[in-house]
């Protein structure tokens, strides 16, 4: 298939990494690995594009250019990653309409809360119309799931679980032992996490992860924190660290992404908050590479990892629990790795991407048909 593409809320080539865009470019990578041919159609970012009127030349000028271009030589289909009421796709919809193309979503979002503000409610229903008019929507979070039900009908309407792929995130022993000797830990029990040091939840946190950790230091625990990322609140996270948790930490900065299983490699345990978190790609990476995980029982984080399975899940904010499930899996060998094992099988068996983006692309052929 020749397949027409575009993200509204995040480019394929944005500089921040995200999970949001972890998750497109396994889309593309995926079909362009079946044999698809991707055309990106656009790379305008329209997060709250309608607040925004000096993008919007820059969005008519795209909806022509797009139009005059598939009018000449049309796709078999318009695929759309990630709309909803603050980055609707204010393109695709309009342009399939207009030239019979058939329209499909991947993760759109749909929350009747929004129509009841101010703010949100032109997102809303912009975000509405594209949802309405898709030939068929997919969505890879549960409750995304039960809300696009009230408007979209099942036959038009798939969950497809997220996935990475797992053979690219696998525990590698050596290089473990290497990074942990190279960082002094040899003797230590190692604690990992991992996030982009954004003003946001995701710094929340990180904070809230170290101030726990405070806990281990008093129960004399041998533990070391290491986490991965960058960004402008890197200052302030390691002031925090030397302030709750001095001696037992390491920023190891920002890794590739296909360096990533090194990293994961190279510690015992997985332990990131995840406050509100969408999905948690991370979540997915660790317990491929064998490491069990710590985290919130919120947002997606349940969809991808089983709870005193493959890890613990906590009650938000729940520091007592929290550190009594990370003390129980550094100071039981046996059982912290048996779960790390069970979340390598827990992936590669309800996670690999090759294998939940094949009905994915089974329901593509059959849209164009």
């Amino acid at each position: 298939m020749k397949i027409a593409f575009y993200a509204p809320f995040k480019p394929l080539g944005h500089k921040n990494p995200s999970g949001d865009l972890v998750i497109a470019r396994g889309i593309v990578g995926f079909l362009e690995e079946q044999g698809h041919i991707i055309d990106v159609q656009s790379t305008l970012r329209a997060r709250w594009i309608y607040f925004k009127p000096w993008l919007w030349l820059l969005l008519a000028l795209d909806f022509i250019r797009c139009l005059k271009q598939l009018r000449e030589n049309p796709p078999d289909l318009w695929l759309t990653y990630h709309t909803y009421y603050k980055a609707p796709d204010l393109i695709g919809p309009w342009i399939c309409m207009m030239l019979g193309i058939k329209y499909v979503i991947f993760q759109g979002v749909y929350s009747t809360k929004r129509k009841k503000r101010l703010k949100t409610i032109l997102g809303f229903y912009l975000n509405r119309a594209a949802l309405i008019r898709a030939d068929h929507v997919f969505t890879n979070k549960i409750p995304d799931l039960k809300n696009l039900k009230r408007i979209i009908p099942p036959k038009k309407l798939s969950y497809i679980k997220p996935g990475i792929k797992s053979d690219a995130f696998k525990k590698d022993e050596s290089f473990g032992r290497l990074q942990r000797k190279e960082w002094g830990l040899e003797s230590c029990l190692v604690i990992l996490t991992a996030a982009m040091f954004r003003d946001d939840v995701k710094t929340q946190g990180l904070s809230w992860l170290i101030k726990c950790c405070e806990e281990l230091v008093k129960l004399k625990i041998r533990f070391h924190l290491v986490i991965a990322g960058s960004g402008k609140m890197g200052n302030e996270l390691k002031a925090l660290a030397q302030r709750h948790i001095p001696g037992h930490y390491t920023f190891a900065g920002k890794i590739r992404r296909n360096d990533m299983y090194r990293f994961y490699s190279s510690g015992d345990v997985f332990a990131f908050p995840g406050i509100r978190e969408s999905l948690g790609m991370v979540y997915l990476e660790a317990q491929s590479c064998s490491l069990p995980v710590v985290a919130f029982r919120n947002g997606g984080i349940p969809e991808v990892v089983e709870d005193k399975k493959t890890g613990f899940l906590v009650p938000m904010y729940d520091c007592r629990t929290f550190t009594d499930m990370l003390v129980h899996l550094l100071t039981n060998d046996d059982i912290c790795k048996q779960m790390g094992k069970d979340a390598r099988t827990h992936v590669k068996i309800y996670h690999d991407i090759d294998r939940n983006y094949k009905r994915f692309e089974h329901i593509l052929l059959k849209v164009v048909v």
